[in-house]
């Protein structure tokens, strides 16, 4: 008689998941909150993809659930379904590997992970950058309204992102510290995968921060870009910056 080939042992995913985000992304990598945040999107839909489609409840799903066929499945529901791109249909993948990478320090999980970790990215077209003329830009920056204290800041804002071509994000959580004025004129700047670098500034950028500083007169740990509750701005101030421009 044939020996029948023991069965996977059936690994939950809740636990495995928690050590991935708390011990590994967080104590050993020490990930930007960003990056966590994006990677913790990523199986929140994912979860409710295997409801909606496998009828599997999340306190239900094990490891080995997230099979090549499944994981195919929702990354192709992700543009069909919720019309996202190729772009982010590579980064939710990415997290995907990445949390896979790590379930598979136990050899059970291994042959699950390696079918998943084989899926290539996507493939896309970049479009080419265009750019915006002097006038354009000028049109820009007259036009928050400078009689309220958050016009001013919103110019302040554009004008650094005209200056540096930092993204929002990163300027909006700049402190006053952040900035020199004085033989070295430029802005401290932390970006993504805590990669820091100094910008220079222009003088006419110098010389809108030095007015706006002495509007500020705060300590120099408190925000160079603040809300109107003197906070730094949140991704809903930043959006409503986006619909001005």
């Amino acid at each position: 008689m044939k020996r029948k080939t023991p069965a996977t042992p059936r690994i939950p995913l809740g636990p495995v998941l928690q050590r991935y985000f708390c011990e590994y992304l967080v104590s050993q990598r020490d990930l930007s909150p960003q990056t966590i945040g994006s990677y913790s999107d990523t199986f929140r839909l994912l979860l409710a993809f295997l409801e909606r489609r496998y009828r599997i409840k999340p306190d239900r799903v094990c490891v080995d659930d997230l099979d090549e066929p499944r994981v195919l499945m929702f990354l192709d529901d992700l543009e069909r379904r919720r019309g996202n791109t190729a772009r982010t249909r590579n980064n939710r993948r990415a997290a995907i590997r990445s949390f896979l990478r790590f379930a598979a320090a136990n050899p059970v999980l291994l042959p699950v992970a390696q079918r998943v970790l084989a899926i290539p990215a996507k493939r896309f077209e970049r479009a080419s950058v265009g750019y915006l003329t002097r006038e354009q830009i000028q049109a820009i920056l007259d036009s928050p309204d400078v009689t309220t204290f958050s016009g001013q800041r919103d110019r302040v804002l554009l004008m650094l992102l005209y200056n540096t071509g930092a993204r929002v994000s990163e300027l909006a959580g700049l402190q006053i510290q952040d900035v020199s004025l004085e033989s070295r004129m430029s802005v401290q700047i932390r970006g993504k995968g805590r990669k820091n670098r100094s910008v220079p500034l222009w003088r006419q950028t110098v010389k809108m921060l030095r007015s706006w500083l002495r509007q500020l007169n705060g300590p120099s740990d408190s925000p160079l870009l603040p809300n109107a509750r003197g906070n730094p701005m949140t991704q809903g101030d930043c959006a409503m910056l986006g619909n001005l421009v």
